[in-house]
């Protein structure tokens, strides 16, 4: 699954846009780049759902083994759903020059989850078939290896989907503009303000806040890195709005 990828290095794959400036400093971190209180508190309400549909589903056979296997089974793939939906990370990789900054991100879901679903199905189907030729009363078990099937193959087949599920971005900072530092040690986030305008033409400027996701042993060294670049901002700690 997405939360149990080997680890390997991005910088050096990024398109960056000024690879002919030298970087000051480099890094990538996977994060839960949005609310994450919301988030969990969707997922316990998911968590009760998906509890209680693996129970409804556990009454249509009476033998325990079968029960627990359709009820757990469909727990298991409730959970699954739910966790793609509130739990995605993105990987988010930073690269600053002296004069810019540019950061990629993706949700690395999308290349995880389509080969889950389509082995998951592969392995039990059969299972689910050698069952429902003991007992054809529970066909209706084999509507989890398919619907398994069907979503792998939809993930597959549709480039759209495929690039809205991984949420591609590309970004850059006008870092050096800063005008404000703020620290949320509790989530290991600095955010970045200063004052820009939208449009060209016929626009004023407003302020701009970009949110750099750090590690959280990490984070002293970038604070450090941003205070001596930026010795005229003004810095602070507190919690940041994060939506």
């Amino acid at each position: 699954m997405w939360f149990v990828q080997p680890k390997q290095d991005y910088v050096s794959q990024m398109p960056w846009k000024h690879v002919d400036e030298s970087a000051v400093v480099n890094w990538q971190i996977r994060a839960r780049n949005y609310n994450t209180s919301a988030a969990n508190a969707l997922f316990s309400v998911f968590f009760l759902i998906s509890l209680g549909g693996g129970y409804f589903m556990a009454l249509v056979d009476e033998s325990p083994l079968v029960s627990f296997l359709i009820g757990g089974g469909m727990f298991t793939l409730f959970m699954l759903i739910a966790m793609s939906m509130t739990h995605q990370t993105s990987i988010l990789v930073y690269r600053f020059t002296e004069q810019n900054a540019e950061v990629c991100s993706w949700k690395p879901q999308m290349d995880s989850v389509k080969p889950f679903l389509k082995w998951s199905a592969i392995i039990l189907m059969p299972i689910v078939l050698v069952l429902i030729l003991m007992d054809p009363s529970l066909l209706i078990t084999s509507l989890g290896p398919l619907t398994m099937g069907f979503a792998a193959w939809m993930m597959g087949s549709s480039k759209g989907y495929q690039e809205m599920a991984r949420g591609s971005q590309y970004e850059e900072i006008d870092w050096t503009k800063t005008e404000q530092i703020k620290v949320w040690r509790k989530r290991s986030i600095i955010s970045l303000t200063y004052q820009w305008k939208p449009f060209k033409r016929n626009s004023s400027y407003r302020p701009r806040t970009h949110l750099i996701y750090c590690l959280p042993e990490e984070l002293d060294e970038r604070i450090q890195f941003f205070k001596e670049h930026l010795p005229n901002a003004k810095y602070e700690e507190g919690k940041i709005e994060v939506f």
